[in-house]
């Protein structure tokens, strides 16, 4: 397993597949991607993977964009090695034709970006009237077995900061169902920032049960039957402290820290060794952005 010069191994890769999206949300930051150039391809995303697992990599998460809108998605998530932990975030809203190939593939679960239970809130937040594709792509996910299904929601002052019940009301009583309030990075022009440490707060209050995660030693909250999680990457020397995620963006750059990209290392036409001395760089590259 590689471990960084600040001692914290690398269990977990997140690979950017797309910046191709069908939605526009006011917030994205694109995972810190700025004029991507040609997306690597299935081949180049399953050399990359065969050595990530050489590593000790146990877990791999697709993003975007929106991944869904590649047409070899099927095929890249059946190139995960055995052993190896696949999942996927996405808007949902191409999910429901999808799911159950993406299953069948090997996909283990999904996260779903949603901001908003209303119709009007959620097109104003994504430039698109799509929530019911969305909703819809969330029961296939769960009818498929892509389990559990983390509800992604980015608080968003003057936005949806009054909806945090109406989403707890969702989840709760609902075991393969978890709501993460996730708090509003500074990749784009959006000015949005609610108070999440005085909502986690209010959460904390309410909770039956709070679990610490061992992995990213984040709290889980357990609110009347409703499981809850709030990341906060801002200003927080815990999740730094914690990290254990090494990024690939799609355009096939190791990218060391969510929060930077000056140190990026290109690995686009690397195999077999040049690829691993890549990965080892890359962890060499990685410090706490916060500490």
């Amino acid at each position: 397993m590689l471990t960084d010069p600040h001692g914290r191994s690398v269990s977990n890769i997140r690979i950017s597949l797309t910046q191709a999206c069908n939605l526009n949300c006011i917030y994205c930051h694109a995972e810190g991607e700025k004029n991507p150039e040609r997306e690597l391809s299935a081949e180049e995303i399953k050399e990359i993977l065969r050595v990530a697992q050489g590593f000790g990599i146990r877990t791999v998460k697709f993003t975007g964009g929106e991944p869904l809108m590649r047409p070899d998605l099927v095929r890249i998530i059946a190139s995960v090695p055995p052993g190896m932990e696949s999942s996927l975030t996405t808007n949902a809203t191409l999910l429901a034709d999808q799911a159950h190939a993406l299953k069948a593939a090997g996909l283990s679960r999904v996260n779903v970006s949603v901001d908003s239970m209303d119709p009007v809130r959620y097109e104003q937040i994504t430039g698109h009237a799509m929530l019911g594709e969305a909703l819809a792509g969330i029961e296939a996910a769960l009818d498929a077995g892509l389990t559990p299904v983390k509800i992604n929601m980015v608080v968003l002052s003057g936005i949806n900061e009054d909806e945090i019940d109406t989403f707890i009301e969702y989840v709760r009583n609902k075991p393969n169902l978890v709501l993460q309030l996730i708090e509003l990075m500074n990749f784009r022009d959006c000015e949005h920032h609610g108070d999440v440490q005085g909502i986690e707060d209010r959460i904390a209050a309410m909770a039956d049960r709070v679990e610490t995660r061992r992995m990213h030693h984040r709290k889980k909250y357990f609110v009347r039957g409703a499981e809850v999680e709030v990341v906060r990457p801002l200003h927080n020397t815990e999740f730094c402290a914690y990290c254990n995620r090494l990024r690939l963006t799609s355009d096939g750059r190791l990218k060391p820290c969510l929060l930077r990209s000056d140190n990026l290392v290109d690995v686009r036409g690397l195999k077999g060794p040049e690829l691993e001395a890549a990965f080892r760089e890359a962890v060499k590259r990685r410090a706490p952005y916060f500490s």
